[in-house]
């Protein structure tokens, strides 16, 4: 059998090019069958961070990015993976959504920030998204849904495997591709670990609720957890967990979290959107990117991704990080042509992540004045 190595380019051209000539379905099967190293994880991890960071931007504020992983890591100390090298993005994009890629990536992005009310919700969120990494539900989705599609196909253009594989991970988590089951156990866990930190549990379900009251007028469910239960029914549970599970955080962590993060919510029927088939990081290179923290508006040059393949159903590839002929086409509005205002959201034009280094101290520190354990 093939390692998942070769499969994924880290061994010879001549061994993964043998892995590009395998038929489909035994290719699906030898996928879907692998063990994965940490190794293959990592390389996986990191491709998909980078069409995810090309496709929305990530806001190049050094104080938002650390605080935002002091809480981050505050909640990964009680998760089962505490260990992994995890890294917390923020996206440049006024789109309601956060994003979890294997092997420690969380991605989140600044229209969500802007919709939160304190640090309690915040921790709520990112702990949903580490419980799809820390459980590896991003690969389960990657084998139950796209590699089923997949089966029947061979990789188009020559691209390796490692770029169908990470493309079809990168279309799953946007279109937020979990099984009910992942996605419930996200939140369960998710608030468990939070209330272990100290944090209220009751965070999770403050920030549904504001999500829900800005999205009432919204005729599809979109953006984030849009692949979730009703409303209710998953508020009901939230609020089960937290009796039965007798989770006893109380703290909401407010006032700092309104003095580090600043940003605006948007509504979503005036969010920017790109349109299909010309997405790019900004609207191309021929438009302009305005910068979240100076306001100011600059020219940027930015791969864009290339038109969707047919015939791989969840998994309708792009590039990673190729370049079209056309340019992307920035639409006023998210209800402009039939667009989803939140995965088909206007991003900025760097992405670059934002280096950040936080020491034992710092975490320390961090939770001793949110009164946090």
């Amino acid at each position: 059998m093939l390692s998942l190595s070769v499969l994924l380019g880290l061994a010879s051209p001549a061994a993964a090019q043998f892995g590009l000539l395998e038929q489909g379905a035994k290719r699906a099967k030898q996928v879907s069958d692998f063990n994965w190293s940490d190794e293959e994880k990592a390389a996986l991890g990191q491709k998909v961070s980078e069409l995810v960071r090309q496709r929305y931007g990530v806001v190049q504020d050094p104080a938002v990015h650390k605080y935002v992983t002091l809480v981050g890591r505050t909640v990964t100390e009680k998760s089962t993976k505490p260990g992994l090298p995890w890294t917390f993005i923020v996206l440049d994009t006024d789109a309601v959504n956060a994003f979890a890629a294997p092997h420690g990536y969380v991605h989140i992005t600044r229209g969500a920030l802007a919709l939160m009310k304190d640090e309690s919700e915040l921790a709520g969120v990112l702990a949903h998204e580490i419980v799809h990494v820390a459980e590896e539900h991003t690969i389960d989705a990657l084998k139950k849904n796209t590699l089923k599609s997949a089966a029947a196909e061979q990789v188009a253009g020559g691209n390796g495997l490692i770029e169908f594989l990470a493309n079809a991970a990168y279309n799953n988590i946007l279109d937020n591709a979990y099984s009910r089951g992942d996605e419930g156990a996200a939140d369960t866990q998710g608030i468990t670990l939070i209330s272990k930190a100290g944090y209220a549990p009751q965070g999770l379900g403050s920030f549904l609720t504001t999500l829900a009251d800005r999205n009432k007028s919204a005729t599809e469910k979109r953006g984030l957890f849009s692949s979730h239960p009703e409303m209710q029914a998953r508020q009901d549970k939230l609020t089960t967990t937290i009796t039965k599970g007798k989770l006893a955080g109380t703290q909401l962590v407010a006032d700092r979290y309104k003095a580090t993060i600043k940003y605006k919510p948007v509504p979503q029927s005036q969010i920017a959107t790109v349109a299909e088939g010309t997405k790019g990081l900004a609207g191309g290179s021929s438009a302009s990117a305005k910068d979240s923290k100076s306001g100011t508006t600059a020219k940027a040059d930015q791969p864009q991704e290339a038109p969707k393949k047919k015939g791989f159903g969840l998994g309708k590839l792009v590039s990673g990080g190729g370049s079209e002929s056309k340019s992307a086409q920035v639409v006023g509005s998210g209800g402009a042509r039939g667009l989803d205002p939140e995965k088909d959201a206007k991003g900025g034009g760097n992405p670059a992540v934002v280096a950040v280094k936080v020491t034992p101290a710092d975490l320390q520190a961090f939770k001793k004045a949110g009164s946090l354990t």
